[in-house]
């Protein structure tokens, strides 16, 4: 009874998804450029740890960054992973500052054993995020004399979603192997206005909007070994192998000029190298170092198949990531004793470019906090853990972006494969 109950919430959650992963959790003008903001599908544990993952391997939390991880899953545990952000933005450049603020449930994930070192994850996870509405006026010269002032908005919203599935096993002691399929789909959708200031004529509008629909896939490797019962090492490696993004292209022109256009232009989602290392003493204290690179330059991004050329390039990101985790007693009965202390750190570089501008690194720094849950009936551990991370995106020169971003997630954790005796 109480499974079913448990299933019922999954499929419920599942669907409710379904209408708000779509949704923008973010407002920032830096989305306006390539595929908007590109999520790191971190858990909110992995958020605390400033996006450690690569190398993480745990029977108490879920990791689809790197699939190797499921088969550390619990022979008799079912896990199901629901998380929601809050994102509070300060804009500013040289002249003034803006302050935004936007909420959204973000994603939901489950693990189960299949068999004795074989575990299986699925669930929904975002991959970009698009939403701003800027606003500026300009002049130009009027060959009559004087000037004309225009007025120009740029609006954009949408993302990219996707639904995974994954499978890992055990390769003798030591060794797992990991692969994601993930089915993509959505739209990024930018729109610009021009209109003349003092004039009757109407605005000008134009909508490009990129869609998706395409599978990939992700594999990962994790070596793991124990040294004198309290020294825990892990090892791991993920890659992607770059994909086409199957979706379509097409321009909205209204207004004074008005045209459909549906353009051949091809896109793609990049090569992605990952490697991890993960140390853990007497299940206490945990470091994570983790660095990724995802190879957008060599990617197509509004490419012209008769020219052979990209209409904008993209730059390679790469991002250095490091988490520290600290429990005090892991097997002790007071509740303060279970509890996880987490800081991390990242720095990373923009994939996309602002015409005109070179953007410095991006960094962020963060901290949070798990929580155990302890169920008397079913004798079960679950998780609430809450993360803030502070980041800097850009430059005060041109537009800083200063932010606070607040993760909580809850970790179920069910025993479904056993036998309860009466």
């Amino acid at each position: 009874m109480y499974k079913n109950k448990v299933l019922v919430l999954v499929l419920s959650s599942l669907v409710s998804l379904q209408f708000v992963v779509a949704q923008n959790n973010i407002n920032s003008p830096y989305t306006r450029y390539g595929y908007g903001d590109i999520s790191e599908t971190n858990s909110g544990e992995q958020r605390a740890l400033g996006g450690v993952a690569i190398g993480s391997r745990s029977h108490s939390y879920i990791n689809t960054v790197n699939p190797a991880s499921y088969s550390a899953v619990d022979s008799m545990t079912f896990m199901f992973d629901i998380g929601t952000s809050a994102l509070s933005s300060r804009f500013s450049d040289a002249n003034k500052s803006v302050r935004t603020f936007n909420a959204n449930l973000e994603y939901l994930t489950m693990q189960f054993p299949l068999s004795k070192g074989m575990g299986f994850s699925a669930g929904l996870l975002p991959y970009s995020f698009a939403g701003y509405n800027t606003y500026n006026i300009d002049s130009i010269p009027n060959p009559e004399g004087g000037s004309i002032f225009t007025a120009k908005n740029f609006t954009g919203n949408g993302g990219f979603s996707q639904v995974y599935m994954g499978l890992s096993k055990k390769i003798g002691k030591h060794i797992s192997l990991g692969a994601n399929i993930y089915y993509m789909y959505g739209s990024v959708n930018n729109t610009r206005s021009v209109r003349i200031l003092g004039s009757t004529t109407d605005s000008t509008v134009q909508t490009n909007s990129i869609k998706a629909s395409n599978f990939r896939l992700r594999y990962g490797i994790q070596y793991f070994n124990t040294f004198d019962k309290k020294h825990d090492v892990t090892l791991g490696l993920i890659y992607e192998h770059r994909a086409k993004l199957n979706g379509d292209f097409s321009q909205i022109t209204a207004g004074v000029l008005s045209d459909t256009t549906i353009n051949n232009y091809q896109f793609e989602l990049p090569t992605v190298f990952g490697i991890g290392l993960n140390y853990t003493y007497d299940s206490r204290i945990s470091i994570g170092l983790d660095y990724s690179l995802q190879k957008w330059a060599s990617t197509k991004y509004f490419w012209n198949p008769t020219t052979s050329t990209n209409a904008e390039n993209l730059n390679d990101r790469s991002k250095l990531s490091l988490g520290i985790e600290y429990t005090p007693k892991p097997l002790g009965r007071k509740f303060s004793d279970r509890i996880h202390y987490r800081v991390g750190s990242n720095i990373s570089n923009a994939y996309y470019n602002v015409p005109g501008v070179t953007l410095p690194k991006n960094y962020g720094l963060s901290f949070g906090i798990g929580l155990p849950l302890y169920n008397k009936f079913t004798q079960t551990v679950s998780t609430l853990n809450a993360s803030i991370e502070y980041g800097k995106v850009g430059s005060s020169t041109n537009l800083r972006e200063d932010y606070f971003k607040f993760t909580m997630n809850l970790v179920f954790n069910e025993h479904w494969f056993f036998k309860r005796k009466l």
